[in-house]
């Protein structure tokens, strides 16, 4: 009897292990800040460099090699050019340009630096956030916005890729 229920036993924690596969989890982080003393925005991304890789190699039908030793000046030009695209900004109803500062890697995340100039006063702010959207329907891109002595977040989906803050 002792072996039939080990082997009952076995068989279902083998099934049990099987039967769930792993999924992996796609998330951006984006933080934006408005020092109101600068006159600025500030924006930090952070993307997992092999999705971004991914996607980029989709849209533009080249690999990419961001992250690596075999990241060329072509692979940076486009994830600025595929970052203007999938993510903007407009500040009292008017686009504006974020300026690229730089970039690093932490384990497998790139993080990009960018910021945008003279900035006075901000009543509106209205985010468009599609970055990897494109790449995978289930990428969600969580954005924090610090500003005027409050934080606010909200998630990017594929069904809600804008979202406005009013002050």
């Amino acid at each position: 009897m002792k072996k039939i229920t080990i082997c009952i036993l076995t068989t279902f924690f083998l099934f049990a292990l099987t039967s769930f596969s792993a999924h992996k989890f796609y998330m951006g982080i984006y933080q934006i800040n408005y020092a109101p003393e600068k006159k600025m925005l500030q924006i930090t991304t952070r993307i997992f460099v092999d999705d971004l890789n991914k996607a980029l190699e989709k849209k533009y039908k080249k690999a990419t090699h961001l992250g690596t030793a075999k990241e060329t000046a072509e692979d940076v030009v486009l994830m600025q050019k595929y970052l203007a695209e999938k993510f903007k900004i407009k500040v009292n109803g008017t686009a504006v340009t974020m300026n690229y500062l730089s970039k690093e890697m932490e384990s497998d995340v790139i993080i990009c630096y960018l910021n945008v100039r003279g900035i006075s006063k901000v009543k509106t702010l209205d985010t468009y956030n599609a970055v990897l959207i494109d790449w995978d329907q289930e990428q969600q891109n969580i954005t924090h916005f610090t500003g005027f002595g409050d934080k606010e977040s909200f998630l990017f989906t594929e069904s809600a890729t804008n979202h406005v803050l009013k002050f």
